[in-house]
């Protein structure tokens, strides 16, 4: 069987999606994941390094995001977007990977008050944790 491929969406690829991804590449490493943002602009969250080290996950962290536009849509198995409007985005630009998405509903910590970063750390791992589980 081919290796199943994951995609974790969310705005900038700073947070929310590279989280996702280091934890579930940690989980399970037979699963070919990565990560992408929308409108990717700036660095990893220092937040997001410091409570992946904690989980002894930080090695899986991608050093800087990347956009959906450098990712073939069509080519993930599933596709984990953050927001409805994630998956909007997703699916005007590949229609045909629609039924592939699958949306999270977990805020962005960036627009957030100071302190919400460790509960959105918490809701992505409980969420990868099901993912794992499901796989």
């Amino acid at each position: 069987m081919a290796q199943m491929k994951i995609l974790f969406v969310c705005s900038g690829n700073a947070y929310r999606s590279p989280v996702a991804e280091a934890l579930l590449r940690k989980l399970h490493p037979s699963v070919d994941v990565d990560s992408a943002g929308t409108d990717p602009a700036i660095p990893i969250s220092v937040a997001a390094k410091e409570y992946l080290k904690d989980e002894a996950a930080l090695q899986f962290l991608k050093q800087t995001p990347e956009g959906l536009q450098q990712k073939n849509l069509a080519s993930y198995d599933l596709i984990i977007a953050m927001k409805p409007r994630h998956k909007a985005f997703i699916s005007a630009e590949c229609p045909e990977c629609t039924d592939r998405i699958t949306v999270w509903n977990i805020d962005d910590p960036y627009f957030l008050p100071h302190g919400h970063t460790k509960r959105i750390f918490d809701q992505i791992k409980m969420k990868v944790s099901e993912l794992t589980t499901a796989l």
